[in-house]
């Protein structure tokens, strides 16, 4: 596999088994994984971080907080990335979560021999997630493989 080159699984069928026992969700609505192949070694939470900081931007807050209405904590904090609240690790991954009045979701980021994946999983808590998410799910698939990869160069840049 090139350096640079990104995969992708979407729906729950596509994403290994182990990997979905990762989340701390009570039922998947959505799941898509997208892995990286880098030569940088970095951490899950060094990836997580360079992924998406430590306090999250202001376009994140657009979209977290105003678009899904995640609760996200403001500042940064150890027990944080982003705003999202450090779940659990494990060796070679790490799980932010986030919950709002409709939906729960968890990112997980995994590392292992020279890659990196960044999994998404909701769980609908309402009827608006269902709604609200597979329009929304479409932009953030484009997305993805570009965070992976300016993640890739912060980690390279600070090497």
């Amino acid at each position: 596999m090139s350096v640079g080159f990104v995969v992708s699984a979407v729906g729950t069928h596509n994403i290994p088994e182990p990997v979905r026992a990762l989340t701390s969700l009570p039922g998947i609505d959505y799941a898509d994984r997208f892995t990286l192949s880098a030569d940088v070694d970095a951490t899950p939470e060094e990836w997580a971080r360079a992924m998406f900081g430590d306090a999250p931007s202001a376009a994140e807050v657009l979209i977290w907080r105003g678009l899904l209405g995640l609760r996200l904590s403001r500042g940064r904090s150890p027990a944080t990335v982003g705003g999202w609240r450090i779940g659990e690790r494990g060796a070679g991954w790490i799980r932010l979560e986030a919950a709002s009045w409709f939906l729960t979701g968890n990112f997980l980021v995994h590392t292992a021999a020279g890659r990196v994946s960044l999994g998404t999983f909701l769980h609908y808590d309402g009827l608006l997630g269902h709604g609200w998410w597979p329009p929304l799910s479409v932009i953030h698939r484009r997305l993805i493989p570009g965070l992976l990869r300016d993640a890739a160069a912060r980690i390279r840049a600070s090497r």
